[in-house]
């Protein structure tokens, strides 16, 4: 086996024009390690995050990221080796993965190559019912709607809030979710009604076809209506937008309803969601082989799809950039691997 791959690195902080396409060292396998042949690989906001220097981030916060660096975290591909003291894993296998994720946000995760070394508890079998670009896409967007409305999965710190975030119940209940066809959102509207709740979908117009399919049993359209002005008395929000806006949500919620905004920085209104009775809870998405495992299966069986937006070759990822920059994207963006 060759001692360098193809990657996609940047050498300084940027725009998608920083990328580049070019000879890098393969990975060398440590113990509790698993060596995948990458085949797919799925974007997410924390790979334009680490491109840009994490500059919207107060710079006291800023990760120190050493350049070059490799952007990336989720992968779908096949082990190509095993660290010795790995036996759950074997050379052939098709596998998943949300690659160290927070612990590599400073570019540890490695995924934009054609090999990434992956802990093997982050490591799960992909699902046999669906093909290696759509294994890709789902990591980091389904596990951060698992763990916001299912399972958080860990006992790790809350580095968001001082208390751990707790899931609510949603069977029988209103359940809202804002940017619903996106990449968090199409799984959050999929697994909600999966649980047995009332489902809103907001999105752009275009989409309602789509959310209707995947479960929504409401749609707004947020071009034509703010979807804070027309809906009330929901249970939950899942605001995948988030950020500093998302208190607008507050006045559509029952007394003792639940805000989660995926993105919480920024948000001020907590003052204001004690006085309404509304709980706000957030929380860091984490890697998990056992829950990519579990989700893993209803991928597999159909209860829950991913939804393609668009595809690029890995030597194109300055392209895949500049089309996430343009928003409005309906479900996940991949890089194929060949």
């Amino acid at each position: 086996m060759s001692y360098t791959m193809k990657a996609v690195r940047f050498h300084e902080f940027g725009g998608p024009e920083v990328l580049r396409y070019e000879n890098a060292a393969r990975p060398e396998l440590k113990a509790g390690e698993v060596l995948v042949r990458v085949r797919a690989v799925g974007l997410n906001p924390p790979d334009w995050y680490l491109r840009e220097g994490y500059r919207m981030l107060p710079p006291e916060w800023r990760p120190p990221v050493r350049l070059p660096a490799v952007p990336g975290t989720d992968i779908s591909g096949v082990v190509a080796a095993v660290a010795e003291d790995i036996d759950r894993f074997s050379v052939g296998d098709e596998v998943y993965s949300m690659v160290r994720f927070p612990s590599g946000l400073a570019g540890d995760s490695r995924a934009y190559a054609e090999y990434v070394s992956v802990p093997a508890s982050e490591l799960a079998p992909k699902p046999a019912g669906i093909d290696h670009v759509r294994a890709a896409g789902a990591p980091m967007s389904l596990l951060t709607a698992w763990q916001f409305m299912v399972e958080p999965g860990h006992d790790e710190p809350n580095p968001l809030q001082p208390n751990r975030h707790v899931p609510v119940p949603i069977e029988d209940r209103t359940v809202l979710v804002n940017g619903a066809a996106g990449g968090v959102g199409h799984f959050a509207v999929q697994l909600a009604k999966w649980r047995g709740a009332h489902v809103i979908a907001a999105a752009s117009g275009k989409h309602e076809t789509l959310l209707r399919e995947l479960g929504a049993d409401d749609f707004i359209d947020y071009t034509e209506m703010a979807p804070e002005s027309v809906v009330r008395d929901v249970d939950l929000v899942i605001d995948t937008v988030g950020g500093p806006n998302a208190g607008r949500f507050l006045g559509t919620l029952k007394r003792g309803g639940a805000l989660f905004p995926i993105f919480p920085l920024g948000f001020s209104g907590a003052d204001e969601a004690g006085k309404l009775g509304v709980t706000i809870s957030t929380t860091q998405v984490r890697s998990s082989g056992a829950q990519l495992e579990e989700v893993g299966r209803l991928l597999d069986d159909g209860a829950v799809r991913v939804v393609i937006d668009s595809t690029y070759p890995l030597s194109q990822a300055r392209q895949s950039h500049e089309r996430a920059a343009k928003g409005h994207i309906q479900g996940k963006i991949v890089l194929t691997v060949e």
